[in-house]
């Protein structure tokens, strides 16, 4: 049976964090933890090290930040620890083949998806933003290739009808800590089978940008509704005003009997707080919350009075 001991973990962000501490307090702590090197942060732009590398120091874990895993004397200094595996979460780089083939059985990569579904670096936003009702968290043996190595297991959850990239993201978490931990008994006891990823089922979850939170009012209210949960905090959702940005902070799909026909976009007016916009399909979105850039978030109430918005006034 294969002997894991020896294990290097390799994760940057707080998603990381639980199955670092899972492997810790199973008593699997890992003999080297990886982690991006500190970065600039907040408004004074001081440097900041990652919620890997914090959490690794109060536990009393060594750490290794290089600036590039590609670095032939950090792939030298690694090789001499002579790892059993590799856990990797939401590390940030992409491995080449040298540091995929240096532990002995390779590398364990935790994904926030259903593989095949959503590859890439967004996955929980991806799959919120595009209305999906059930999503959970893979593992799976690395490869060259995005988050294509075959799958070793699988744990399913439901997405809350309202929940958001944070709220989801610390859920699936925890979630894939426990799976972490289940793959690695499994190697162990030699009762693992991964499987082939089916190609034709995959999907890409590309790294958000700011272009993301433009709202398409052409879209239905439902759609631009998952989107402002699925960007929630970051690119956020926001349109234009009479020229100057808006930023929509929560919104919801609204019944409107019999909405009238007109341009996506336009305001119809406030209906109990929130202020009505005409989506696609004639569909109707209800604002209850919205930001102008500096300002303080306002209700919809407020925000209309003081824009003096009349129904008919488009948002784009």
């Amino acid at each position: 049976m294969p002997k894991v001991k020896r294990i290097v973990f390799f994760g940057t962000p707080e998603f990381a964090v639980p199955t670092l501490v899972a492997l810790v307090d199973a008593g699997k702590a890992p003999i080297l933890v990886v982690t991006q090197p500190d970065r600039p942060a907040g408004r004074g732009r001081k440097l900041r090290q990652s919620a890997v590398a914090e959490r690794a120091a109060e536990l009393g874990l060594e750490t290794s930040k290089p600036e590039s895993v590609r670095d032939s004397k950090f792939l030298d200094a690694l090789r001499e620890l002579k790892p059993d595996l590799g856990v990797v979460v939401a590390f940030g780089q992409i491995f080449p083949p040298a540091l995929l083939e240096l532990p002995t059985h390779g590398c364990v990569n935790l994904h926030a998806s259903l593989l095949p579904k959503y590859r890439g670096a967004a996955p929980i936003q991806a799959a919120i933003a595009h209305g999906e009702r059930e999503t959970g968290v893979t593992t799976m043996l690395m490869e060259e290739g995005l988050d294509s190595g075959p799958v070793l297991l699988q744990r399913r959850t439901r997405i809350g009808s309202y929940e958001t990239t944070p709220e989801l993201a610390e859920r699936l978490a925890e979630m894939g800590a426990e799976l972490v931990l289940e793959t690695i008994e499994a190697m162990t006891s030699g009762e693992l089978k991964p499987r082939k990823q089916n190609e034709k089922k995959a999907t890409l979850a590309p790294r958000l940008t700011r272009a993301h939170g433009k709202v398409n009012w052409a879209l239905t209210a439902e759609e631009i509704a998952n989107r402002l949960r699925a960007y929630t905090p970051w690119p956020g959702l926001y349109a234009h005003l009479r020229g100057s940005p808006v930023k929509i902070l929560e919104a919801v799909p609204i019944d409107w009997t019999q909405a009238p026909d007109g341009l996506s976009g336009s305001i119809l007016g406030l209906r109990q707080g929130r202020l009505a916009v005409l989506c696609g399909e004639n569909t109707v979105l209800g604002i209850s919350e919205l930001q102008r850039p500096g300002k303080k978030p306002l209700d919809a109430s407020e925000f209309a009075h003081g824009e003096r918005l009349k129904p008919g006034a488009r948002i784009a």
